[in-house]
């Protein structure tokens, strides 16, 4: 099958990618600021340096890891409908983007904070969108409490969408927290294990660090059969090399170490390659995904995920700029466009303005609309002696026509894609002519859309279970 792809490095440059990885891994080493994660590591092979905390990964720990690691994933959906199988075959996996802090509000337009309302109505469009194939809750609840925002994200999130979940942990017992109540509606751990209903990133903290609760809790949901995203957030200039190439290799070394712990903690755990990874702003010190590096940094990751043989969480969707509509540049919309070309089979991004600062639902729509006619792009194509036919081409004749040949009528539909020309309407960049009408649509779907319902019992369950959680914080 021929699919659209974008190849940045050769395959030379991807050998000595992979082995000045290693080469760091081995001779740099990791900073793990987790006594507990530290010790698993060292047990497994590798050099530990208490005092500084570090530790450094012989090759053959990283080897072992890449061997270990499931080449084929599958993350579920609460209805059974909507599951994921990585890597794809074909278009990529496309969902929202995450734990931004303020939205712009429904009714007035105007930036606020944001509450589990919120994030349940981002959940419940989400759901009703045919662009979106998984959530991940777009704003912070900050009406609970701040050590139990993820868990009250993921609870909120499995009630008002069907789709699979992409979450946070910030330590062991809210990973602990999270598999308990996902659990509820699996019908059991070992249920969940085979059906998991939301996949967590873990972030490594560039340069090669791993933070304590983060990476404890990324252990914890490994042994439960959680699929683990390595997101490595490298930002040349600022935590990595200012150099494309120094960028790239600082987040392959980063997703190499962090797939090491996820198979020392359970060995065949789930894991998926991460890279959200570009170049400082020089002018402001900040993380943007609309530039060119974003789109080659990619690029380069994807085809390293696929070199391990690991599903690729590469690239970016989303084209929202400072407030909501399209308001990018033609350039930058294109530099976004063309992560997607990039070897992924899952990219966030879609409802977030300001670089993933703030949410909205308008943006939201506007997004998967926008994917909707894009994948058109990605979709897959046979190349081989029947579609090729010159036995057609003999039977038609030189300077005639192929319009009015019944092969013509009988392919040209699953040969050419038909964007929606109504959605297309909404395209126009530098505009935000098109909100008004975006919001009345995101009304309306919020208004008549059902999200099929959790059991009453087990909802009630899940309540108690975030009271007593509530309950259990130190004061």
């Amino acid at each position: 099958m021929a699919v659209a792809r974008l190849n940045f490095l050769s395959i030379d440059e991807e050998s000595l990618v992979h082995s000045k990885s290693i080469d760091c891994l081995e001779n740099i080493g990791i900073l793990v600021r987790s006594p507990k994660i530290l010790q698993m590591l060292g047990e497994h092979g590798a050099d530990i340096d208490e005092s500084k905390m570090i530790a450094r990964l012989p090759e053959d720990m990283v080897k072992e890891a890449v061997k270990k690691a499931p080449k084929r994933i599958k993350m579920c959906s609460r209805d059974g409908r909507h599951d994921l199988e990585l890597p794809v075959d074909g278009v990529p996996y496309v969902g929202t983007n995450g734990i931004g802090t303020y939205m712009t509000d429904l009714e007035t337009g105007k930036k606020r904070t944001t509450t589990r309302k919120d994030i349940a109505d981002f959940a419940r469009l989400t759901d009703a969108l045919d662009g979106m194939d998984f959530f991940w809750a777009n704003v912070t609840a900050y009406d609970v409490p701040e050590s139990l925002h993820m868990v009250h994200a993921l609870w909120t999130a499995l009630n008002n969408c069907t789709k699979n979940y992409g979450g946070l942990t910030l330590s062991p017992n809210d990973a602990r927290a999270q598999i308990e109540l996902a659990s509820l509606i699996a019908g059991g751990e070992e249920e969940l294990r085979k059906r998991p209903l939301f996949h967590t990133l873990c972030c490594v903290v560039a340069p090669l660090s791993f933070e304590r609760g983060a990476v404890e809790g990324q252990a914890e949901l490994a042994k439960a059969g959680i699929p683990i995203v390595s997101m490595s957030m490298s930002l040349g200039g600022m935590s990595a090399p200012v150099t494309l190439a120094g960028t790239i290799v600082n987040a392959n070394a980063e997703n190499l170490a962090s797939l090491v712990i996820t198979q020392c903690a359970s060995p065949g755990a789930p894991h998926i390659y991460c890279a959200e990874s570009t170049i400082a702003d020089m002018n402001t010190g900040g993380f943007s995904y609309s530039t060119v590096e974003y789109a080659l940094i990619s690029a380069a990751a994807g085809q390293m995920a696929k070199r391990y043989g690991l599903p690729a969480y590469t690239g970016s969707w989303g084209v929202g700029g400072e407030r909501p509509g399209f308001v990018l540049s033609f350039t930058q919309a294109l530099w976004i466009s063309i992560s997607m070309l990039a070897s992924t089979d899952m990219a966030a991004g879609a409802g977030q303005i300001e670089d993933a600062k703030g949410g909205s639902l308008e943006q939201l729509l506007l997004d998967s609309y926008l994917w909707e006619n894009y994948r058109g792009v990605l979709r897959k194509h046979l190349v081989n002696e029947e579609t090729i036919d010159l036995e057609l081409v003999r039977e038609v004749g030189q300077g005639n026509t192929f319009l009015t040949h019944p092969h013509t009528a009988k392919n040209f539909k699953n040969q050419i894609f038909f964007p929606d020309r109504r959605k297309m309407k909404w395209e126009a960049t530098l505009s935000d002519g098109m909100i008004l009408e975006a919001r009345e649509e995101v009304k309306r779907i919020l208004r008549d859309h059902e999200v099929e319902p959790i059991d009453p019992d087990i909802l009630r369950k899940g309540n108690e279970m975030l009271r007593g959680y509530e309950k259990n914080l130190p004061h």
